[in-house]
């Protein structure tokens, strides 16, 4: 099977090699938009989809038999839209809601992604259909993308959003953002012994192994 992987930047990059590790019979072919439209975070949906149409039909040209999106941003705004125009498999991307609440013993969750995912009509459902009676915090990430596409992320700006958090009880952290992968291990020693911190790419292969074994 041949896989693609997308995202906007070198976020997805972390899934595809996450794919490769698990999966190493199978072909994975991981592309990214431009630095021209990165961040997807300050664009609107409609021009995200402009961006990604031909990149995604290059991918079926080239064979992919599934297409991860790898980015939660288009995943919580444009997958309907995008399975509608494509016939392979779209695997989609998006916060840890139901998991997140399966965890936590505090009922307070922190969602880690851009402004794009968490204003999107998906994550409102996710939060409305699992989410009963438990607090989300949403802090200001904004800006985390383009620092770890950069290489410009540190501790300090980690511990700003995550501290408060922590001290507000939240004992589940979702990383909503596959660029967020890069700093898990930041992530997870600030949150030592307070919090569980989680991500996709488990379920991500997952679902890659039903397609593969149905």
């Amino acid at each position: 099977m041949k896989i693609g992987v997308f995202d906007s930047g070198v976020g997805g990059l972390s899934v595809a090699k996450a794919i490769e590790h698990a999966l190493p019979n199978e072909t994975v072919l991981f592309v990214h938009d431009t630095p021209d439209h990165f961040p997807y975070a300050t664009k609107t949906p409609e021009e995200i989809y402009g961006f990604i149409v031909p990149i995604f039909r290059s991918l079926v040209d080239d064979g992919c038999d599934v297409i991860v999106i790898a980015c939660n941003t288009v995943s919580t705004t444009l997958v309907p839209k995008l399975r509608k125009l494509f016939s392979v498999p779209l695997i989609a991307v998006e916060p840890m809601i139901e998991a997140a609440v399966s965890m936590s013993k505090t009922g307070v969750i922190t969602v880690c992604a851009t402004p794009t995912t968490l204003a999107s009509q998906r994550y409102t459902w996710l939060k409305e259909t699992y989410g009963d009676g438990r607090t989300f915090l949403e802090p200001d990430c904004a800006d985390w993308s383009a620092l770890i596409e950069h290489n410009q992320m540190s501790e300090a700006r980690i511990r700003q959003e995550i501290t408060p958090a922590l001290m507000s009880g939240a004992d589940v952290i979702v990383l909503g953002c596959t660029h967020y992968h890069w700093i898990e291990d930041e992530v997870k020693a600030i949150a030592s012994g307070k919090a569980q911190v989680i991500q996709p790419e488990a379920a991500i292969i997952e679902q890659l192994k039903l397609l593969l074994n149905p």
